[in-house]
């Protein structure tokens, strides 16, 4: 199905350049009209210069009346009850229309379409509230914008990406791998506070090895010098690794405060011997970083503790001390943990959407240290478990997202060449490593500023090319 919004033109052009700016579009309709599914649907944005509702569609008339000028998705379908006969749809992301597209007239696209469902298209651009149209005449109309308008292709595949990403299936490991590696870049985006709808739109690569970040889908750029480059071979940083059969995908994301967020994802293969993923966020202004190890909890959300999770709590340890004392009040931190543990929990049917953060346990690894030695997590025979029944205290993505975010944890004084270097060791120790350097140029009161700001700076947050650093 697709939603129907009609403005007159007037109104389009005063709004237009909020709307440039926020890239949304919240609108009211009556309780009555009502997507059939819960899924994110198509929105078409169309304006109307005048009304002759004796204008058919496919009537010989050289001057169209209705046009397509921009598309979206309604990523709630159900909408927010607004009073108590209606309620309200929100289009985000919206992104313009960059060629003209008449809908009716001689040329309009409706006269691409069936009779029947440029009847049912009419009667929505002629109707004076959103319109919801099915499926089929949605697909006709998407079928006839790729034969006419190559150049909005991509821009559709995009959003239609979004609706409907690749679904991941916990039963097999590479999705299992996906999983971790998926949420992974949403963290990082979070504690970047970069959108998370940048990397929404996913599809299956084909190869069970390849990295997540190879799936992504970008957004299409008015700007053709910037184009898409996740390559998997010919960058520097792979060149650097000199591990057999890696994967290393490399993008970068802007945002409108003149921040860079570089994103590398590491796969060493083939995924049978992956041991986990990992995540490392470095912020460049202050020479921190900090490091999850994602821990897949059982069906039952418990993990027994085994040697081996005790050895990766000791290299964990080990890149702690990497840190350096503080010297100034802006390296001041709450404690001295830079690593973390995320037990996390994937549930059967889990929808495949970066932007729901997936249900887990922050642990500062001092923090799992202590509690291996209280008698809360002892478990049957003498082991020891986490579990949510016995871990009392822990943090969610937000809270940790946000303790990054404001400088209060992470190391002190680590370079560029540090991480480069645990990065690589990290892949070669077998771990699927999803690392992202944030750089900026702002000071810590800026830094303080902007993530106190509820604005997300969504203008050109999306697009991905051939890094530098790394």
């Amino acid at each position: 199905m697709a939603y129907v919004v009609v403005l007159d033109d007037s109104e389009l052009q005063r709004i237009g350049e909020k709307l440039d700016i926020e890239q949304r579009l919240t609108k009211a309709l009556p309780s009555s009209v009502h997507a059939p599914t819960g899924s994110p649907q198509l929105a078409l944005v169309c304006s109307r210069s005048r009304i002759d509702q004796n204008l058919h569609p496919t009537a010989p008339d050289d001057s169209a009346v209705h046009s397509l000028a921009w598309l979206g998705m309604v990523m709630r379908p159900h909408g927010n009850n607004v009073g108590a006969v209606d309620k309200s749809i929100t289009i985000d992301p919206l992104r313009r229309c960059q060629v003209a597209v008449p809908l009716d007239g001689r040329n309009g696209l409706l006269s691409c379409l069936s009779s029947d469902h440029a009847d049912r298209f009419w009667d929505a651009l002629n109707s004076r509230i959103v319109t919801v149209l099915p499926v089929e005449t949605r697909d006709d109309f998407i079928a006839a914008i790729r034969r006419r308008y190559s150049s909005l292709v991509k821009l559709l595949e995009w959003l239609l990406a979004l609706a409907e990403p690749s679904p991941l299936d916990s039963s097999r490991l590479e999705d299992r791998s996906w999983q971790e590696q998926q949420d992974s870049l949403g963290t990082l985006f979070r504690v970047a506070k970069f959108p998370v709808s940048a990397i929404a739109a996913w599809k299956r690569p084909a190869d069970r090895d390849a990295t997540y970040l190879s799936g992504l889908i970008p957004e299409p750029f008015e700007n053709a010098l910037i184009e898409h480059d996740a390559r998997t071979t010919g960058n520097a940083f792979e060149d650097n690794l000199n591990v057999e059969g890696s994967r290393c995908d490399i993008q970068e994301f802007y945002d409108d405060h003149g921040r860079r967020l570089e994103v590398a994802n590491i796969n060493a293969t083939p995924v049978e011997s992956r041991l986990g993923a990992d995540l490392i966020y470095y912020h460049e202004a202050t020479s921190s970083f900090v490091l999850v190890q994602y821990k897949r909890l059982s069906s039952s959300k418990e993990l027994y503790v085994d040697a081996r999770l005790r050895t990766q709590m000791d290299r964990l340890d080990e890149v702690a001390k990497l840190s350096r004392p503080p010297r100034t009040p802006n390296d001041w931190r709450l404690s001295g943990d830079s690593c973390f543990l995320k037990l996390a929990h994937w549930p059967d049917g889990r929808p495949n959407d970066p932007r729901l953060p997936t249900q887990g346990m922050y642990l500062p690894v001092s923090y799992a240290r202590m509690l291996l030695t209280d008698d809360c997590t002892r478990g049957p025979r003498e082991g020891r478990v986490f579990s949510y029944d016995n871990v009392d205290r822990y943090l969610v993505t937000t809270q940790f997202a946000e303790l990054v975010q404001h400088g209060l944890a992470g190391t002190i004084g680590t370079s560029v060449e540090q991480l480069r270097e645990l990065v690589v060791r990290r892949v070669r120790e077998g771990y699927s490593v999803t690392a992202g350097v944030e750089h900026s140029t702002e000071t810590a009161r800026e830094r303080q500023g902007r993530t106190r700001s509820r604005s997300t700076g969504k203008k050109g947050n999306g697009t991905a090319h051939q890094a530098n650093l790394f």
